[in-house]
């Protein structure tokens, strides 16, 4: 049997009964009890707008100081080509791997069967 995760903190807020009802019958359509859903929806939802930007723009600045530093630590100069091609390496991609950095981390063996509605 899987070990429930012992959860010691609460959010709570009020809602009319029309939109209680329309909550638990999307948990329902999920096969899960109100709380399993809504503890599902918040902690799965995106962060802040603009996060995953300046994330982004902090890792690509990483990867132009790396690249930069490690040049100068050889006694290399940086020709203006060189310096072209690390901006642009820096900027590949980056918003997908400030994105891949915000996500949650593979939900754990316990948390599966929570949300397969076993463990409660």
């Amino acid at each position: 049997m899987v070990k429930s995760v012992l959860r010691t903190k609460s959010v709570t807020t009020k809602v009319t009964e029309a939109e209680y009802a329309r909550l638990e019958e999307l948990a329902g359509a999920d096969s899960l009890n109100l709380s399993e859903w809504v503890r599902g929806k918040l902690l799965a939802a995106p962060m802040e707008a603009g996060t995953d930007v300046l994330l982004a723009e902090v890792l690509a600045l990483r990867t132009i100081l790396v690249n930069l530093f490690f040049q100068l630590s050889q006694g290399a100069p940086i020709a203006p080509d060189e310096m072209k091609a690390i901006l642009e390496r820096a900027d590949a991609g980056k918003r997908d791997k400030a994105l891949a950095k915000l996500q949650p981390a593979k939900p754990e063996p316990e948390k599966l069967a929570v949300a397969a509605g076993g463990v409660q």
